[in-house]
């Protein structure tokens, strides 16, 4: 018995699908590129660790490539916001859940020995930014970033540093526009306490 593989080609090749598809994955990383140190930036300021800020982009930007690429370009910057939103909200949860049950297991009353961990210093990569400006007020507003709360930054970086209106900032965060103000609106009075003294 002779067995027949049949191959079977597209009916008509079609050399402008070809390139339309090209520019389409040219065009993705392109926009990816645009955000790449915006949104590691966004990361550094959320977690404090250059790494764990590193696979959360990356991850962000798999997630948003899988579930987003076929949208509009022009839709894009919010969805890829909103994944990376998740992304670091995910984080903090799991951190949380992390530093209850280390507290928990760690805790000895009959141990009077000092914690090494606790005691470590940190080691943690201050970034690309303020490396490049080393000046005391960009000291200052890392810090200040860094001390506002998780929905306080994230307002202030996607409305101020990535030019986002109310709507799409509400979209990325998923809160109300109502919230989105709230929100920016306890950040820059934040910021110009703690900044105040490097105006």
């Amino acid at each position: 018995m002779t067995h027949t593989i049949a191959l079977t080609t597209p009916a008509i090749w079609n050399p402008a699908r070809v390139d339309a598809a090209n520019t389409g994955e040219r065009t993705l990383d392109q926009f990816l590129k645009s955000v790449e140190r915006r949104a590691l930036r966004m990361a550094e300021l959320a977690t404090g660790n250059r790494d764990e800020a590193l696979d959360l982009v990356q991850d962000a930007m798999f997630g948003f490539a899988r579930h987003y690429a076929a949208k509009p370009a022009a839709d894009w910057a919010p969805l890829f916001y909103r994944v990376l939103d998740s992304r670091l909200n995910d984080w903090h949860r799991r951190r949380s859940v992390r530093s209850r049950w280390l507290a928990v297991w760690t805790r000895n009353d009959d141990d009077d020995e000092p914690d090494e961990i606790a005691q470590a210093p940190d080691t943690n990569d201050p970034g690309p930014l303020l490396r490049l400006a080393g000046s005391e007020a960009a000291h200052a507003l890392d810090a200040a970033l860094g001390n506002l709360p998780l929905r306080q930054r994230q307002a202030f970086l996607l409305r101020v540093w990535e030019g986002f209106d109310v709507a799409a900032t509400a979209s990325t965060m998923r809160c109300s526009e109502g919230s989105v103000k709230t929100h920016l609106s306890r950040a820059l009075a934040a910021l110009r306490r703690a900044l105040e003294d490097h105006a």
